[in-house]
């Protein structure tokens, strides 16, 4: 409960310290490049490190490579029937096609069913989640942010990428343990992440956008908290014929709302950063009464 208070704290803050001027403006972009550079990196290297990959646990990471495929798909026959503005189709694909499986995920899979759960989730998390972001997600950001980049510039801003370059190195560490001092030293810095992520979404928050974006987010949350779960649970329920507490955690995180990471990225980039930020804002806020039918959804399998 208190994690979920503190991300209600955190937003809150964000958008009442922008609404008294006593901040910036440019006070999100500051966070944002914080968050990229160290509290995200910093993450990775803690979770990713203690990971154990089996058969298992690729299954679980499975998920969230088919979710985003599945919303890159959709996005662009639905961008192109709709007749959507380019930059908009390319903050859906991000936002609708990466799930908050963190640290809103964690929280919530805690809240709903235990701390048995948790290791489940962080295997979606880490080796599903947090790789799409560094690959497909940012290979999708530098083609939404310059049109029609080249190979190499794609590969360079994966490779170039400070979360992706932390995952990297997570694996190269794993056969080492980790000192007691640089374990707390990363904890403190990832902690950082989930506070700066809402404050800055928060600050960044205009309501007023939402009359002019309105379409675009009822395509972007219907297919984020409905659609894709709806059809990655037909995939794995009754396709693959997973079943058990793993699998109701993998589409109970299938469910989450947009990550908050892919949102900075897009905002980063300059890919319709009112669009990305109201499907943020406002599906941690509709994904409170969604994830409570989704659990008792999947909890009839």
């Amino acid at each position: 409960m208190h994690n979920l208070l503190l991300i209600l704290c955190c937003f809150l803050l964000g958008f009442l310290l922008r609404r008294s001027g006593r901040m910036p403006e440019a006070t999100p972009a500051a966070l944002n490049s914080f968050i990229i550079h160290v509290s995200l990196p910093a993450l990775t290297l803690l979770y990713v490190h203690d990971l154990r990959i089996t058969g298992s646990v690729l299954l679980l990471a499975s998920m969230p490579w088919l979710h985003f495929l599945s919303a890159a798909a959709f996005f662009l026959v639905a961008g192109r029937l709709l007749r959507l503005p380019r930059k908009s189709v390319g903050a859906l694909i991000l936002t609708g096609g990466l799930g908050n499986t963190s640290f809103l995920g964690l929280p919530m899979i805690e809240a709903y069913y235990g701390r048995a759960g948790i290791a489940h989730g962080i295997m979606v998390d880490q080796l599903g989640s947090f790789m799409v972001l560094s690959t497909l997600g940012i290979t999708v950001a530098g083609i939404y942010s310059e049109g029609r980049p080249s190979f190499i510039s794609i590969v360079k801003r994966i490779a170039y990428f400070p979360p992706f370059l932390s995952l990297l190195l997570a694996f190269s560490l794993m056969p080492f343990s980790y000192p007691e001092w640089l374990t707390a030293v990363l904890g403190r810095l990832g902690g950082t992440l989930a506070p700066l992520a809402l404050f800055s979404v928060g600050f960044a928050f205009r309501p007023g956008h939402i009359g002019g974006n309105g379409r675009s987010l009822a395509l972007g949350l219907g297919f984020k908290l409905v659609l894709a779960p709806l059809l990655l649970s037909v995939f794995y329920l009754g396709v693959v014929g997973m079943r058990g507490l793993s699998a109701e955690v993998m589409l109970f995180e299938a469910a989450m709302p947009p990550m908050i990471t892919a949102g900075i990225i897009a905002a980063e980039h300059d890919i319709d950063p009112p669009l990305a930020g109201l499907m943020v804002a406002l599906g941690v806020v509709f994904s409170f009464l969604t994830l409570g039918a989704w659990h008792r959804v999947l909890g009839a399998f």
